[in-house]
């Protein structure tokens, strides 16, 4: 049986600070979507996620239960996929297999690279002249415990802010009310030295099948 590819409305909103709380006013206009834990997961953990788009750039909300914060890394561009993770791609143009990979750890480090997948070989790039209105907005929070690493928690909330300027050249950039991009988001968890995973579009073995991502249609 084909499994079929989900697909949400992102509705617009003005620019807001990013706390990784998720207590600005403008997330109440959307609700929570599901991540879907992955065959052969270990651990009974939610994971959900939030998207809402301004005039400037995108925001995604994270949130996950989780009992440690399995996270030693402690710089931007490291293989944070290896230990705790809140992760989005988006594929803005079809035509293309270039796509943007995000990635954010509990301590709040950060993976932002572009993707030329082809044929199935995929190595990121990492951004030129990444500052001023081109550096991304992140905050992480934790509940039951603080934002260290192998701390003890409840829970923990990544948010982050991509702005367009980030992401051009790629193509329906900036989106306009109608503009559809495929994209997917996805957690990994490695408590107890076992990984659980969750994706919103169900992909196979690897997170980068970008022909099998989720649609985002812009209000």
């Amino acid at each position: 049986m084909t499994t079929s590819l989900p697909k949400m409305t992102v509705k617009k909103c003005e620019d807001f600070t990013v706390t990784g709380k998720g207590d600005a006013q403008a997330w109440i206009k959307t609700d929570w979507t599901k991540l879907n834990r992955r065959p052969n997961g270990k651990h009974d953990y939610t994971a959900q996620f939030k998207v809402l788009y301004s005039k400037t750039g995108v925001y995604v909300l994270f949130d996950g239960t989780d009992k440690t914060l399995t996270a030693t890394m402690e710089e931007d561009f490291l293989d944070l996929w290896n230990e705790d993770v809140f992760e989005c791609f988006f594929w803005t143009d079809e035509k293309h297999s270039v796509y943007f990979e995000y990635e954010i750890s509990p301590l709040g480090y950060e993976l932002p690279i572009l993707v030329p997948n082809l044929d199935g070989r995929f190595t990121g790039w990492r951004p030129w002249h990444y500052d001023g209105e081109r550096k991304i907005q992140k905050k992480v929070s934790a509940t039951g415990g603080t934002t260290t690493s192998m701390a003890n928690v409840t829970g923990w909330r990544a948010e982050v802010f991509i702005p367009f300027e980030l992401l051009k050249p790629l193509n329906n950039v900036p989106p306009k009310s109608g503009t559809q991009w495929r994209a997917n988001f996805y957690r990994v968890d490695y408590d107890d030295g076992q990984s659980t995973a969750w994706d919103w579009a169900r992909v196979g073995p690897s997170f980068h099948e970008f022909k099998k991502f989720g649609t985002l249609e812009f209000e």
